[in-house]
């Protein structure tokens, strides 16, 4: 029902009746949620939003599968709806470079599913008879793209919502606190009344941080403008006499799109210099000349790219009786890195967040929190739009407005998978920073933290290593393939293998859980038994509660009642308040994050016990410091918690140490490793040579909640007694007849159609030798999940999910990449590792 008499209790207030508030509120009834209520402080059906301005249009295709999936879904509740038009779309290249990337997204198309093809500048002219066709030199035609009419949506998805369940929706109703106890969501207090809920979502886009303030969370974002204007009349369009009958037009060189809008060409731009507002300085409904979102036009921004349009749409745009008859700067919300901002923000139990989501998103986003919310886990994996992913620095003003300085114009930009930030860094380094810089350290970024990826002071090792006959140093010849990357890695990883290496771990995350009831805590929590001795370290998945992965880490029984669970720098930040929000609430078990307090750094390579026999007088031996437990020892004067595990297939140890004696320790370690040629190697060898060539799976790569450690081969043999969130998904998965095996493949001819060697990158698809797409049973695709050089085997290597009749050893596939397909062959199904297969190495 539409009415302002909002009622004293509710089981859920989404405020924002945008189209994410809109189909929440309907997939949330659809769930079987009662009492819902949606309010707005702006007027129905158009309450002043992103919403209401935006262009409307949907190119499905996106590198991300995360966003592709959300955005196919949203395309077919639009259609459902009857509110979307085909129009189709088509990505344009001007120069050499875009039209690698409109290859590169071919494969990507290919990947996720989705019709397209690559297509001359003779046909594009064909389907936009008013471009310049003398400018294009490729496109990227998507029959499939749409516009949709957002607000038509969103009124039907109310309206739906209503005939479910009991949901009152109250427009120019204004939010005026949320009120928490205890850390959790217990009143919402509205300019129409109080509601007490436990259970608030903040769908407001670009006022979203405004509102979560009000119950002390932070939903890092900034309002950020993308001009658009409307040029007509123009007769050619207007005699269609439909809002769009050509394809949707992206200049995507130029940063720019074009597309019908009935007799007028709309022109939007992401172009311009960055500009930026604040949540607190967008004028209200009564100051606003248009809506709070549409700001005046700044024209002077706007004219470079007015150049551009006239020089693609001269024959329509450059008449005299064509003017602009529209022009706004549109808000739009741009979080850290570009993404949503989605889930129970960690600050507040009860809060959640639904912001930074585009039109094209809006349904699906809607339908996966829902689920979310109702269950505990989507259908889609949300992992990189989980708002928990930020850590505190993250969230500050200062960084989410840098980082939206550098990525707005990236929007449209050709974005390399391994592109590094330039702006706000050095947050976050570990105690070896200043040794790591004087070796010419190429500092990769992860949660904040400075982490080395290859040394220019091992550049020499290229030469030793070409001279033993290693082909893998060897630079890559394409500049595309060799970007953010470096031979470098190959050579400390061989000599890693020959000799030994130390490797700056220090962006982990690490946290002590303790108290009387942490066993039982512990056993929710993860799915490996964690009633093990004290000193036994503990590699296990970590489930959603549908059975697919939310982490993979290492736990440590430090005592009867303690632990320790040490995760990966870019999950770290997920996976505390995962943790957090699952401690028992009668207090047996506390969580203290130990972090900052704690440096890593990683000892690995045959000579690696050697080195440490050399500088501490505990006894490392095999026979005495067994693989998989954890010692203290004292190296010099610094105490030393000690772990026998290998991410990289080799002898050696994680050494963790109090953060302030870290440069000490990494001194002590350089000079007793001097003798045995000790390397100093980076996150190019630990987080992908030396884990690909022992085929370990990576959590966001091979480890999504669309998969379970069956399909990965990472379920224990015996399943414990105890329950365990994920458990009865993971025995369902288990009862199954499987479906889907990880596999490592090999490259197995790497030149292109010139005689070039090139070399995937991943998300490329994975073929049939007859060049047909792969898909599982469970409708999901084979494509590379990670893609790197195994040094010591001698081969590039694939690894990707594939159906259990191609998942055969010695199986010859293809891989599509930049648009030629490659050999390859399937070298290892399961666990079972090209290097090393019997971990007699790691294990001496």
């Amino acid at each position: 029902m539409n009415t302002k008499t909002l009622p004293e209790r509710a089981d859920v207030v989404v405020v924002g009746a945008g189209i994410v508030g809109n189909s929440l509120v309907y997939h949330l009834a659809d769930q079987g949620w009662d009492n819902i209520v949606l309010i707005d402080k702006g007027p129905l059906p158009d309450p002043g939003g992103s919403t209401g301005h935006a262009s409307n249009f949907i190119f499905p295709v996106d590198h991300s599968k995360e966003i592709t999936d959300l955005t196919l879904d949203s395309m077919h509740q639009y259609a459902k709806l009857g509110v979307l038009t085909t129009s189709g779309g088509i990505e344009i290249a001007r120069t050499e470079e875009r039209e690698e990337e409109l290859r590169r997204r071919m494969a990507s198309a290919t990947s996720w599913g989705i019709d397209a093809e690559l297509v001359s500048a003779a046909r594009v002219a064909e389907l936009v008879p008013f471009v310049n066709r003398d400018i294009i030199r490729l496109g990227f035609w998507t029959p499939s793209a749409a516009v949709v009419d957002p607000l038509q949506a969103g009124a039907l998805m109310r309206e739906q919502a209503s005939d479910i369940g009991n949901v009152t929706i109250s427009a120019q109703t204004e939010v005026l606190d949320i009120e928490t106890e205890r850390g959790e969501v217990t009143k919402v207090r509205t300019s129409a009344g109080d509601i007490e809920t436990s259970t608030v979502v903040v769908a407001c886009g670009v006022w979203s941080p405004r509102i979560a303030r009000m119950a002390g969370a932070t939903i890092p974002l900034t309002p950020l403008v993308h001009q658009m204007i409307d040029a007509g009349p123009i007769p050619e369009l207007a005699a269609t006499g439909v809002e769009i009958a050509y394809p949707i037009i992206r200049d995507m060189d130029t940063l720019m799109y074009e597309r019908q809008n009935g007799p007028d060409l709309e022109i939007g731009s992401y172009a311009h210099r960055p500009i930026l507002h604040d949540p607190d300085d967008i004028p209200s409904l009564a100051a606003a000349q248009l809506s709070p979102t549409q700001l005046p036009f700044t024209a002077p921004d706007f004219d470079p790219q007015m150049e551009d349009a006239l020089q693609l749409f001269g024959s329509i745009l450059d008449r005299e009786d064509v003017g602009v008859r529209h022009a706004i700067n549109g808000l739009l919300s741009f979080t850290p890195d570009g993404g949503p901002a989605l889930g129970e923000t960690p600050e507040v139990r009860g809060l959640w967040s639904a912001a930074a989501v585009w039109i094209k998103e809006g349904p699906g986003v809607g339908r996966m929190l829902a689920e979310w919310m109702t269950h505990g886990a989507a259908e889609i994996d949300l992992h990189a739009a989980d708002i928990a992913r930020f850590y505190p620095n993250q969230r500050t003003p200062a960084h989410i407005r840098a980082r939206a300085n550098e990525g707005f114009n990236k929007i449209y930009g050709i974005v390399h998978p391994r592109e590094q930030w330039e702006s706000a860094r050095g947050a976050r380094r570990s105690p070896f920073y200043a040794r790591e810089q004087a070796l010419g350290a190429e500092f990769f970024e992860v949660g904040g933290w400075e982490r080395p990826h290859w040394y220019e002071s091992n550049r020499h090792l290229l030469e030793e290593m070409a001279e033993a006959g290693h082909q893998s140093v060897q630079d890559r010849p394409h500049e595309w393939d060799q970007r953010w990357w470096s031979p470098i890695i190959n050579a400390e990883h061989l000599a890693m293998r020959e000799r030994v290496a130390m490797i700056d771990l220090s962006a982990f995350a690490h946290f002590d859980v303790a108290g009387p009831g942490v066993v039982d805590y512990m056993q929710k929590m993860i799915v490996a038994q964690a009633d093990r001795p004290v000193g036994r370290l503990i590699y296990t998945p970590v489930l959603a509660p549908n059975g697919g992965f939310r982490s993979d880490l290492t736990v440590i029984r430090l005592d009867d009642d303690r632990y320790r669970v040490i995760t990966g720098g870019s999950d770290g930040a997920r996976d505390r308040a995962w943790f957090s929000r699952n401690l028992p609430s009668d207090g047996s078990a506390t969580l203290t994050d130990l972090t900052s307090a704690v440096c890593t750094l990683g000892l690995w390579g045959p000579r690696a016990r050697d080195v440490l026999s050399a500088v501490t007088d505990d006894d490392v031996s095999g026979e005495s410091f067994k693989f998989a437990t954890a010692r203290h020892i004292t190296i010099g004067t610094i105490p030393v918690l000690a772990l026998r595990v290998s991410y990289v297939g080799d002898l050696g140890w994680e050494l963790h140490a109090p953060f302030e004696q870290g440069l000490a320790l990494w001194d002590i370690i350089a000079e007793a490793g001097a003798p045995y040629g000790i390397v100093p190697a980076g996150i190019g060898v630990y987080g992908t040579t030396g884990r690909m060539e022992k085929g370990y799976r990576l959590m966001g790569a091979e480890l999504t909640s669309e998969y379970t450690p069956v399909d990965a081969d990472l379920g224990p043999r015996k399943i414990k007694d105890a329950d365990f969130i994920g458990k009865e998904g993971y025995l369902r998965a288990r009862e199954h007849e499987r479906i889907a095996v990880m596999c490592t493949l090999t490259v197995d001819d790497h030149r292109d159609s010139l005689g070039t060697r090139r070399f995937p990158q991943g998300g490329e698809p994975i073929l049939t030798p007859h060049g047909e797409r792969i898909v599982d049973r469970l409708g999901r695709p084979s494509y590379v999940t990670s893609a790197g050089s195994g040094p010591s085997v001698g081969a590039y290597l694939l690894m990707a999910y594939l159906p259990v009749e191609h998942a055969v050893e010695g199986n010859r596939l293809l891989v599509q990449y930049m648009g030629e397909r490659y050999p390859v062959t399937v070298a290892r199904a399961g666990r079972t590792p090209l290097f090393d297969p019997d971990d007699t190495r790691m294990k001496a």
